[in-house]
């Protein structure tokens, strides 16, 4: 799994004109599934993210986790993610899960957050969205499940 998580002091999805998703403080995590992730993935990225110190503390410096802040979560699908633009200037997207598989973990993903307690919105698997987000730092960083234990 890959996922982009940004820190956000707000941040909402849209699909057709109506919000369906909104958050206030918090993480937005773009989240992409790949060929080969199993349950492990997500389970294992979710506490991950749910853990990531990338809130201020009292001093200012970046010390506190999602859980300990309080802060809520927007999980947004996004298969591109997977895309591979080593060749060409048209991106390959073959690592990218067949939807059912797809939608499968990413709910997983989902489930496993909520499991930490953490308020959890979301987009629609599958559906055309439209994200706004204000990311606060700014801070972004990019993980995937293969490569971060």
């Amino acid at each position: 799994m890959r996922a982009c998580v940004q820190r956000v002091t707000e941040a909402s999805v849209t699909i057709g004109g109506e919000v369906v998703g909104r958050i206030g403080p918090g993480a937005v995590v773009l989240l992409g599934v790949d060929v080969d992730d199993e349950e492990s993935d997500a389970r294992q990225l979710a506490q991950k993210i749910v853990d990531l110190r990338i809130f201020d503390d009292e001093q200012g410096k970046m010390n506190r986790s999602l859980e300990e802040t309080g802060g809520s979560m927007l999980v947004v699908s996004q298969f591109t993610l997977l895309g591979d633009s080593r060749k060409g200037r048209r991106p390959s997207f073959t690592r990218a899960a067949p939807p059912e598989k797809g939608e499968q973990l990413y709910e997983s993903f989902v489930t496993a957050v909520r499991a930490r307690g953490v308020n959890t919105e979301t987009g629609r698997f599958r559906a055309m969205m439209q994200v706004s987000l204000v990311n606060d730092g700014p801070v972004t960083l990019l993980l995937d499940s293969k490569r971060v234990w």
